[in-house]
């Protein structure tokens, strides 16, 4: 219950501010061009931070299910890689919005 409430009330106040954040007039304003870079910084160091944890807990499970059973290390490896490449793909998500507003931002 608590949440499905929480899910809620935060569309709702995403939503309330995406109308303020889309009404800016044209231009290229020194502090939204700033603001932009400061957020895809940020936005990009918590990928960062949340790939590298998440890979680490990855392969911190991996090495401990081939110490228990070292007979299924090839199979352990290939899930391994695999989720890897997943968990990095966030990283690779964040590259691309980051850059996109950056260099192809349309509303600067």
């Amino acid at each position: 219950m608590r949440k499905g409430l929480m899910i809620v009330l935060n569309t709702v106040a995403l939503v309330g501010l995406a109308g303020a954040a889309f009404a800016a007039e044209g231009g290229t304003d020194p502090q939204v061009v700033s603001m932009i870079a400061i957020a895809t910084a940020i936005g990009m160091g918590l990928a960062a931070l949340g790939t590298g944890i998440g890979m680490g807990f990855g392969l911190k499970g991996a090495c401990e299910g081939t110490a228990r059973n070292p007979d299924v290390s090839g199979k352990i490896t290939v899930t391994m890689l695999i989720g890897l490449a997943m968990i990095e793909s966030l990283a690779i998500y964040t590259l691309v919005v980051d850059l996109i507003l950056l260099f192809a931002n349309p509303y600067v």
